[in-house]
């Protein structure tokens, strides 16, 4: 099959063509040709307005549910999500059932979405069940394929299990990722402690809970000498310890969402459920500090954390309500807001998260296989729900304006499009 994309101007680093307004062919899912104008009969062709063309886009935090939660999310529709939100690359969380915590777990995920468009990468749990007791089988798991190591929405707790993770993956390069959060510190919270939480009359996560957290476990990796991120970063305060230990040699990165670069907890006012997340959104203050590291280079990329939750896990009190929102599908939309440059934004959502797990980056030449994210970054749009191609529908942005729209991607030799 030949597929013929016109025009498209090539965003991406490392390609000779970097900048340049060209055409792609696209055969058997390899780059045939790259020139100014190509005239070759395809099977389809490819051409609108506007049109980029970047290596895939790559997600490292999201939830599929397969295995066990299924009534939320499956590797199917978690795919046909991503693809639609232009990513061709996905690292999803071993919080399902049965965890993701031994091979043959991670075997299961790799052979059932092989024949789907979008890479799908397990993340191996650190501790056997995602319980923080017990090291699990994490050099089995790297064999199989896991991309990395973390207890996805379980941050782990003890010091001494994480010490040990991050030593024991040094054996093969691997990276241990942690969502910050001292559990101790304000368990019933929910949302952040603050002005809004009293008003609201809702008990608080003091942020001093993400904090604790990162200062120890910095300490950790550089007495480790071994790999560490943090993802869904919220502090103002957390972004200045992560900066201070990259300056100091320690090997650690960072991701934020775009839900804590878009919403603040003053957005909460009218209970919207689908705000409830962890990290707790924070202040103003915390929402600028973000936005500043992203584009100064202290945060490294972006993380969707897409946590689906059914229709019972959102419609109800908050004080029960599931945590997390979708995410995959409005990320680019939701950053075009925030007038970081299209190469920049790029470069988060590309290069950046696949040089932190060291996975091979695509490249945009001749002879390369085809892994593309096809997008028009000036697009604006209201995101309407029928939009939505994940399994659940708990997003606070239906009904927002969002700049950059996703065109598809080209990966695996499949051809994903969005409807126009």
């Amino acid at each position: 099959m030949k597929v013929l994309i016109k025009q498209a101007r090539i965003i991406s680093p490392a390609s000779p063509f970097n900048g340049q307004t060209k055409d792609i062919l696209i055969h058997e899912g390899s780059i045939l040709k790259i020139s100014d104008a190509i005239n070759e009969p395809a099977d389809q062709v490819i051409d609108q307005p506007g049109l980029c063309a970047s290596i895939g886009w790559m997600d490292i935090f999201a939830n599929f549910g397969d295995p066990g939660h299924e009534y939320k999310e499956t590797l199917e529709t978690g795919a046909r999500a991503a693809a639609a939100g232009g990513f061709t690359d996905v690292l999803v969380l071993p919080n399902t059932s049965p965890v993701v915590h031994n091979k043959s777990q991670v075997e299961y995920v790799i052979q059932k979405s092989r024949t789907l468009a979008v890479n799908i990468r397990p993340i191996g749990a650190v501790t056997k069940n995602a319980e923080g007791k017990e090291l699990a089988e994490m050099y089995d798991m790297h064999q199989s394929g896991a991309a990395a190591f973390g207890d996805g929405t379980n941050p782990i707790q003890s010091a001494g299990i994480v010490l040990k993770a991050l030593q024991y993956v040094k054996s093969f390069d691997g990276t241990v990722i942690q969502i910050p959060e001292d559990k101790s510190i304000g368990a019933n919270g929910l949302m952040n402690e603050g002005i809004i939480s009293t008003q609201l009359g809702l008990p608080g996560k003091p942020v001093i809970a993400e904090e604790i957290l990162i200062a120890r476990d910095l300490k950790l990796a550089r007495y480790a000498e071994s790999k560490l991120h943090f993802t869904g970063v919220s502090s103002a305060k957390s972004l200045e310890y992560i900066k201070r230990a990259k300056e100091g040699g320690t090997t650690v990165s960072c991701s934020v969402t775009p839900y804590h670069l878009y919403f603040t907890d003053t957005d909460m006012q009218e209970y919207d459920t689908n705000l409830k997340v962890n990290p707790p959104l924070r202040t103003t203050k915390d929402k600028e500090a973000l936005l500043k590291a992203v584009a100064d280079g202290t945060v490294d990329c972006i993380a969707s954390h897409h946590f689906p939750q059914n229709w019972d896990g959102k419609t109800c009190e908050f004080e029960y309500a599931k945590e997390g929102m979708i995410g995959l599908e409005t990320l680019f939309g939701v950053m075009g807001n925030f007038e970081l440059g299209t190469e920049k934004l790029i470069e988060l959502l590309s290069v950046n998260p696949r040089k932190i797990f060291g996975i091979a980056i695509p490249e945009i030449k001749e002879g390369a296989v085809a892994c593309l994210t096809l997008f028009n970054a000036t697009t604006e749009y209201i995101f309407e729900a029928q939009m939505i191609q994940s399994k659940s529908k708990n997003s606070p942005f239906v009904g927002k304006k969002l700049k950059g729209k996703v065109i598809g991607i080209i990966n695996k030799g499949k051809v994903e499009l969005n409807q126009a």
